[in-house]
């Protein structure tokens, strides 16, 4: 069964998607199987893919509501290796749809169990707020990739979802893990932002990430060509960023089957 990661924040332009697609493009130019998941209404991670936004075409919707099987949903894209399970407008009706609906929580786990299978990593890109769609997320993962930009409120906004997860452990899903805090935006040029990633470091310790996603151009640019940053430019300091936190995730795994092994 491929590992389920959820990247959220609720906070909104802390480059969530950004760190979902292009963690997905590194993952899958690392010969894993990933399915990219877009839990988010505004459906950014699909039309970053290269797939116009659609509310025509069947999506993540669909599935929840028991309307369609996920298998028939899927995209592939132009990332060899990388398939995306797509979202639109409609979903944000799932939210209101789904309040009466029994196990509502658990509805994502449940689309994705007949095919996480058939993947080496499943991540999620959730909406930024703690919604719904947010909790289901939490429910189906296993483990939280939480981006965060180095601004004044970073760390205000993380503790108000570090207490979502803990209230998910005991109600939903008690084997969820934090994978990491991966810093986004950084300018190395401002005493705040550096200020801010040793606040972070400090707080999360061993659970921050070493990798450190800059301030591109090349970055911002390429969702308004449809593609990740490897297709866009391989070669920019955003896309040698991405590589090597896909290379920390890929770590972590081997550490904890390591771990697991060792255990047994």
């Amino acid at each position: 069964m491929g590992r389920i990661i959820a990247i959220a924040n609720q906070k909104g332009g802390v480059g969530k998607t950004t760190t979902a697609i292009n963690v997905a493009a590194s993952l899958a130019a690392a010969d894993c199987g990933v399915l990219l998941v877009d839990c988010d209404p505004q459906a950014n991670a699909t039309s970053g893919l290269g797939f116009r936004k659609d509310p025509e075409r069947p999506s993540l919707y669909q599935a929840l509501l028991g309307e369609a099987p996920a298998t028939e949903l899927l995209l592939e894209t132009e990332v060899e290796g990388l398939t995306l399970l797509p979202s639109d407008r409609n979903l944000v009706g799932a939210a209101v749809e789904l309040v009466s609906a029994p196990r509502r929580e658990h509805r994502l786990a449940e689309v994705l169990a007949p095919i996480s299978h058939g993947f080496q990593y499943v991540l999620l890109d959730c909406p930024p707020s703690l919604d719904l769609l947010t909790l289901n997320a939490l429910v189906a993962a296993d483990s939280l990739l939480i981006p965060i930009q180095c601004e004044y409120f970073a760390l205000e906004g993380v503790s108000e979802l570090v207490d979502t997860v803990e209230r998910v452990r005991q109600g939903f899903n008690p084997a969820l893990e934090l994978e990491g805090v991966v810093i986004t935006m950084f300018d190395e040029r401002t005493l705040l932002a550096r200020q801010v990633a040793d606040n972070l470091r400090d707080f999360f310790g061993d659970k921050t990430f070493e990798t450190i996603i800059p301030r591109n151009v090349r970055l911002a640019e390429a969702p308004s060509f449809g593609k990740p940053i490897l297709l866009y430019d391989v070669r920019s300091r955003g896309a040698e960023s991405y590589i090597r936190l896909a290379k920390e995730i890929m770590e972590h795994d081997r550490e904890r089957i390591a771990g697991r092994t060792t255990t047994a």
